[in-house]
């Protein structure tokens, strides 16, 4: 069973023009052939490109939402109806077509489908200027970059405008003549007399693309296609706060729109690489800091890197391995936002493994005393703090 054009598009059945135009712009870049990995892109690209196309025009939707999706495709594919079984006018009893009213006479089937497929002299409606496709990149930056934001370069391969033709894929000046296959109206109509009655199939016509003019001369530069591919280097702002998987959208950078229309946007996704000494989670950082045995049980006062240079945090007496301490605003930038997160760090105690002989009796001397009130040396503490 197909999939409903307005799950496709992930919007509602009541949803407006703009929304569906929105909803198609985010849906394409992630599934435009020129830059996704995904093997079905194409395939998604073109259910996304139809659903668009059936939505945004007012006669076909209706039709559309009339009729349901499996029957309104069976339509379309044989173009439409004409004749066919006798009956009522418009809004007739006779016939029972898809909408109840006759399938004869000028208020058939046929008179419906020729509006919305192309006959009746529509023109050439996909002539119309229309916004380019979004593009997609991706930009990888280490976790100091995210902390300060930068600015850096990306690369990517897209399709431009072409300088030689503007677009056109012809020369200034080329001489055209109308096309003879379609008499310029930029689409051919085949009509079939099948049991349904007279089916009738418009599409664009092959032989001068649906421009409805036939030019003496192609622009070499870009083989009539009106773009070329070239690899751009563009420079972006990267704000300071930023996570993996958040996008920056440059307006007007992607690729150039149809019959001379705007470009679309370019969409840069982010990753940040992770780091060898912190650990992000959202806005706070995390990172463990080794303690020696002597600071763990004396307390001290221990110097702390963080992104924005060296802290001091203190240690207090009786501190245990795997105890956290907080640094307030030593976390990461908020995106967009004032303030900082927070730095968390887990402190660990080194047990020493190399010891002196001094160092092995002072140990030795400490441990033998436990936790019971014997008598020890003067400076015994001092002692244990020194030697280790």
């Amino acid at each position: 069973m197909s999939e409903d054009f307005y799950d496709i598009l992930g919007v509602s059945r009541d949803a407006d023009e703009d929304e569906i135009k929105s909803a198609y712009r985010d849906k394409a870049t992630d599934y435009h052939p020129d830059v996704s990995d995904d093997p079905n892109a194409e395939e998604k690209f073109k259910k996304l490109q139809k659903a668009k196309e059936v939505l945004t025009d007012e006669e076909k939707r209706q039709a559309y939402d009339q009729m349901g999706h499996e029957r309104f495709e069976q339509a379309e594919k044989r173009g439409g109806f004409d004749g066919g079984a006798g009956g009522a006018g418009r809004g007739g009893m006779g016939g029972g077509g898809p909408f109840g009213g006759g399938m004869g006479g000028q208020g058939g089937m046929g008179d419906i489908f020729e509006q919305f497929f192309g006959g009746g002299g529509r023109g050439r409606q996909s002539n119309r200027p229309q916004k380019g496709q979004d593009l997609r990149t991706r930009l990888t930056i280490d976790l100091e970059d995210a902390y300060e934001g930068v600015q850096k370069q990306v690369s990517v391969r897209r399709p431009e405008r072409c300088d030689d033709c503007d677009g056109e894929g012809h020369p200034p000046g080329t001489d055209s003549h109308t096309c003879e296959e379609c008499n310029g109206r930029g689409q051919v109509t085949q009509v079939q007399q099948t049991p349904l009655g007279r089916v009738q199939q418009t599409q664009t016509c092959r032989h001068c693309g649906g421009e409805g003019e036939i030019y003496a001369e192609t622009c070499s530069t870009c083989g009539g296609d009106g773009t070329v591919r070239r690899e751009a280097t563009l420079s972006v702002e990267v704000p300071a706060g930023i996570q993996s998987g958040q996008s920056l959208q440059m307006e007007g950078e992607g690729a150039p729109g149809p019959n001379g229309g705007p470009n679309g946007d370019l969409l840069i996704e982010v990753e940040v690489e992770d780091h060898p000494d912190f650990e992000r989670d959202g806005d706070d950082l995390h990172r463990q800091e080794p303690i020696s045995f002597p600071q763990a049980t004396f307390g001290d006062t221990v110097e702390v890197p963080t992104l924005d240079g060296t802290v001091e945090m203190d240690v207090p007496a009786g501190t245990q391995s795997g105890e956290t301490f907080r640094l307030k605003d030593k976390g990461m930038p908020r995106l967009r936002r004032r303030g900082q997160g927070d730095l968390y760090v887990q402190v660990q105690v080194v047990t020493p493994s190399d010891l002196n002989q001094e160092q092995e009796e002072a140990l030795e001397q400490f441990a033998e005393a436990g936790g019971e009130e014997v008598s020890v040396d003067e400076g015994f503490f001092e002692k244990i703090k020194n030697s280790l």
